[in-house]
């Protein structure tokens, strides 16, 4: 089982497009403290779109 101050914990990513389509991924918390925002691709709306990090 993962514990919660794991250093590569499970994170989502929410289009901001609306679309609600997400993405699963991990991240670094020592490189990566803050929530992360990445332009990835939404095929709801076929565009590249901005993903911000849900907890």
């Amino acid at each position: 089982m993962a514990r919660s101050t794991d250093v590569r914990p499970k994170i989502k990513l929410r289009s901001t497009a609306g679309t609600g389509y997400t993405y699963i991924t991990r991240k670094n918390r020592r490189n990566d403290p803050d929530r992360l925002v990445i332009r990835k691709y939404d095929p709801v709306v076929r565009q590249h779109i901005e993903f911000k990090e849900e907890r």
